[in-house]
This record gives structure tokens, sequence and C-alpha cells, in this order.
């Protein structure tokens, strides 16, 4: 993914997790607890588009927050 990708992404990310009223700490925890080593600060990274999300990243963010891969990409 490009810089503009990656930033809208992040974006999206955000705007779902915050709709599931969770904090990026939580969110991070949650990830962690599955096996995937995805700190807070680089969970923000990811969503101000400072990082890429790895694809074990994404299918394990997808089925946390819920949410269909489509609506989760839809950028």
């Amino acid at each position: 993914m490009d810089y503009q990708t990656d930033k809208r992404f992040g974006a999206r990310l955000r705007t779902i997790r915050e709709q599931r009223h969770l904090t990026q700490e939580q969110l991070a925890a949650m990830l962690q607890v599955r096996g995937i080593d995805l700190t807070r600060s680089a969970l923000a990274k990811i969503e101000v588009g400072q990082r890429h999300v790895y694809l074990d990243e994404l299918i394990a963010l997808q089925q946390l927050l819920q949410v269909s891969f489509e609506e989760m990409l839809s950028l």
C-alpha cells in the first residue's frame, strides 16, 4: 500500500475501533491474547498511516472487531 492508502485504512480502523468503544490499549491487548504481537504504539502508527498492516494482523482485526473485510477496506 502507498502512504495515502495506509492513511485512509488507518482512519477507517480508528473509526471502527471507536465505534466498538475500545481504546488502542484494549485492542492491542486483545490482539496479543490471539498471538498477534501488536503494541498500542504500533496500532497508533497504523491508525495515522505511519505503519503498514500485515495480513495476519488484518485478519485478527477483522475478527476481533466483527466487521466484514469489505467494510474494513472500504477506503
